[in-house]
């Protein structure tokens, strides 16, 4: 009888193996055309292990530098347990995103949209995206040039930056995210740093970022499975806020607050867990990545003696034409013409978004090659930011080349591009320039650790925190 078993038992796991790499070598066969040259790696982990090794987001990383060397700008790999063409083409990079619906799809690994939720903007596909891009896109230019918002963000700031006086030295990561976590919380529920509400959803927060980066381990006490409950937590909350405005829009019809939350209200294109989905996408997209864009920039100035100089005095302009406490306003905003190009700079070099996932969902020629249908699609925008054929001494931090680099061009998509494109860009953007107008009139500083730098995981993050020491101009 044991021998029967172990047999069996033999026979069993030799058949699983043995499907396994069937399963995982097949799509190697089953297609029509010709594949760009690559390599599929192990059965089950193809090459993910190797991609997703950490490195400076400075760099395009060994995996990139290794096959782009060997098989060209564009190859084929297996990554997330899918047969994948990875692309470090910018022409084929810009086709992908302008063909988004067309011949490709949006199509992040699945335990993301177990985090995320399926009303998620970021995973939703087809007309649901388009509805909810579509709200995103009117909430951002019904706003960003609405004083209330403008004044909002610049009293946070500065709010941020006078309590820097009596703190020695400053873990700016932490100063950042608490900036725009300050920013978004006000512009999106209506909430101020010191209400119960905004810790709550705060702490619950920290919570889903860390397990959105983790290994997708549905577990009790794992990061996913902590952030699978963080996000039903902040969703109730979020709900309960929605319920609570609507309450008092009702006893008080005449004094609406106008801000995202009473533009969601009104959407009745949206369903209730849609509207509770953008909230978290909000949160998302104006935390997380403004917050790294900020810390790109103070790290490379903090590098670049002369375009802290450049910005000192575009900033003095602005100032010295404003009454003394006067607010910034839209008009200001765009007149930062050198902190546009430090902020285009900090994109191309720090590369806060190294890839993005897609899905050919019919057969697709390029170049003589052919993207099988079904296979998912990488395009690296890490690999064409820092290509040196595509822009000159790639590696330099170099804010002056957007004096006269058109920033819209193939070769620059920090921000996606396409129908995906990234609709609150702006925001983050204008979020950055007011908080580098106080910074740099009021504090000189520097990066206390010599060996200081981004890291891609692929997630970005500085390892300990970015440490400044701070000392007032004034």
């Amino acid at each position: 009888m044991a021998e029967t078993f172990c047999i069996a038992f033999v026979v069993g796991l030799v058949g699983f193996l043995l499907g396994s790499i069937l399963y995982h070598f097949l799509p190697l066969v089953l297609h029509f055309g010709t594949l760009p040259k690559g390599n599929f790696g192990w059965p089950f982990l193809g090459e993910t292990l190797s991609f997703l090794k950490p490195h400076p987001s400075t760099s395009t990383g060994a995996f990139v530098q290794d096959h782009f060397s060997r098989y060209g700008k564009v190859f084929k790999s297996h990554l997330f347990l899918a047969p994948t063409v990875v692309s470090c083409d910018e022409e084929l990079n810009y086709y992908v995103l302008q063909n988004e619906d067309r011949l490709f799809q949006c199509s992040y690994p699945k335990p993301i949209h177990g985090i995320l939720g399926k009303s998620s903007m970021l995973v939703a596909v087809g007309d649901t995206h388009k509805r909810l891009r579509s709200m995103a896109l009117s909430l951002v230019t019904t706003m960003k040039s609405k004083p209330e918002f403008l004044n909002d963000i610049e009293i946070t700031a500065t709010q941020i930056l006078d309590s820097w006086k009596d703190k020695k030295p400053i873990i700016f990561c932490e100063e950042a995210r608490k900036y725009t976590f300050n920013v978004i919380v006000k512009q999106v529920l209506g909430l101020t740093p010191e209400e119960p509400h905004t810790k709550e959803i705060l702490q619950d927060f920290l919570t889903f970022m860390k397990g959105l980066i983790s290994l997708p381990l549905n577990i009790p006490g794992t990061p996913y499975s902590k952030a699978v409950q963080a996000r039903h937590r902040i969703s109730s909350t979020v709900k309960a806020i929605i319920e609570e405005r609507r309450r008092r829009n009702a006893e008080n019809c005449s004094k609406k607050i106008s801000d995202f939350l009473e533009v969601l209200l009104c959407a009745d294109t949206l369903s209730e867990d849609e509207k509770v989905s953008f909230v978290l996408d909000s949160l998302l997209g104006g935390y997380e990545t403004t917050s790294l864009l900020l810390a790109m920039v103070l790290f490379f100035l903090s590098q670049t003696a002369p375009a802290v100089d450049q910005l000192k005095v575009e900033h003095d302009k602005i100032r010295s034409m404003k009454k003394s406490h006067e607010f910034l306003n839209w008009e200001d905003y765009r007149n930062m013409e050198f902190t546009q190009c430090v902020m285009n700079e900090a994109l191309r070099c720090g590369n806060i978004v190294k890839f993005v996932h897609r899905k050919a969902i019919k057969d697709v020629k390029f170049r003589g090659y052919t993207i099988p249908s079904g296979w998912k699609v990488l395009p690296v925008f890490t690999a064409v930011h820092l290509d040196p054929s595509l822009h000159t001494k790639a590696l330099q931090f170099n804010p002056w080349r957007w004096q006269t680099q058109d920033q819209t061009c193939k070769k620059f998509t920090p921000f996606g591009g396409g129908s995906r494109c990234c609709p609150g860009f702006e925001l983050a953007k204008l979020e950055v320039a007011f908080f580098i107008h106080h910074l740099i009139q009021n504090y000189r500083w520097k990066v206390e650790e010599d060996d200081e730098q981004p890291m891609a995981y692929p997630y970005v993050e500085f390892q300990r925190g970015l440490k400044l020491s701070v000392e007032c101009c004034n």
